[in-house]
């Protein structure tokens, strides 16, 4: 039996919360309460168009990407369906419910898919910066100066194609680096989605926003992970929101339902039925309120 030295137990960080000082660690139901212009649950639907290059490449592989020998043209194909037929239908959808979304878009949709990312911006929709293309990776073992360089290139393109700078940034698979957040900053970014410890948003301490979207949520973890059919997703996904209805009424403070939609998943003729459903269901509810992203984190800033 090996005998370890005390000081392996002792580490000068360790605190209440997080080992850290990237932001002010609390529970949420310490903090004072939060309004919504309407309703008590904020519904914020982030949709991620994506485009995967036929062969993976960075540290890891992206979910979703190609995972047959090259040239895998059924699973790149299947992917493209997301962005030329089940994308336009999610613009349908949100059309006929009346609701906004946030559209998190590789710099590489905005330039392939000019038509597509036109029609988001028409349709009041809001543009997130999520990285070059799905092989825009980041992780800790990125230089820094590489990492800045990869999110300075996403920003601009998508600017430069979209007409539109992005506000939000989503990363891929929701990875960071440890310089990712003051990059982040420098870039003039107000917020990032990739941490999902909350169901709030909350600052860090350069001051940028997290606004979490937790992937257990996502229509790619039910049903494609979890394999579950499109109305056992959209049954979650209402469940989820008469549970935060309900404690938001007993608390008196908002709460948030983030619903993260994959074009090529729940865009199938035989899934996307589930969705309009669910969107009518909730939009007619008197405590739903849907907004885009940056909605959300401009009515919770000008409240903390």
């Amino acid at each position: 039996m090996s005998v370890l030295p005390d000081s392996y137990t002792q580490y000068s960080k360790r605190r209440e919360g997080y080992d850290h000082d990237l932001y002010a660690w609390s529970n949420m139901h310490a903090r004072p309460s939060i309004t919504w212009p309407e309703g008590s649950v904020a519904v914020w639907l982030c949709v991620s168009l994506e485009w995967f290059p036929i062969t993976p490449g960075g540290p890891f592989t992206a979910p979703g990407h190609m995972v047959t020998p090259y040239p895998d043209y059924r699973h790149y194909t299947a992917r493209d369906y997301g962005n030329r037929v089940g994308a336009w239908r999610f613009l349908d959808a949100f059309e006929k419910a009346g609701v906004k979304a946030s559209f998190a878009a590789n710099a590489a949709i905005a330039e392939r898919y000019p038509e597509l990312v036109a029609a988001v911006s028409a349709g009041g929709h809001e543009i997130i910066a999520h990285s070059t293309d799905m092989n825009g990776t980041i992780d800790s073992t990125l230089d820094p100066a590489a990492e800045r360089a990869l999110i300075a290139e996403a920003m601009e393109r998508i600017e430069r194609a979209s007409g539109v700078r992005p506000t939000g940034w989503l990363s891929i698979a929701r990875q960071q680096s440890f310089a990712t957040l003051d990059i982040l900053k420098e870039q003039g970014l107000t917020y990032c989605c990739d941490w999902v410890n909350d169901e709030l948003p909350y600052r860090f301490t350069n001051g940028l926003v997290n606004l979490p979207l937790n992937h257990e949520l996502s229509d790619r973890q039910i049903i494609t992970v979890q394999q579950k059919s499109a109305d056992s997703w959209a049954q979650s996904m209402r469940d989820a929101f008469d549970w935060l209805a309900r404690e938001a009424k007993e608390s008196g403070g908002g709460r948030m339902l983030p619903i993260h939609l994959t074009p090529y998943i729940m865009g199938l003729p035989y899934r996307i039925g589930a969705l309009e459903c669910l969107l009518a269901d909730l939009a007619g509810r008197e405590e739903a309120w849907f907004a885009r992203g940056d909605r959300i984190v401009a009515v919770w800033e000008a409240q903390t």
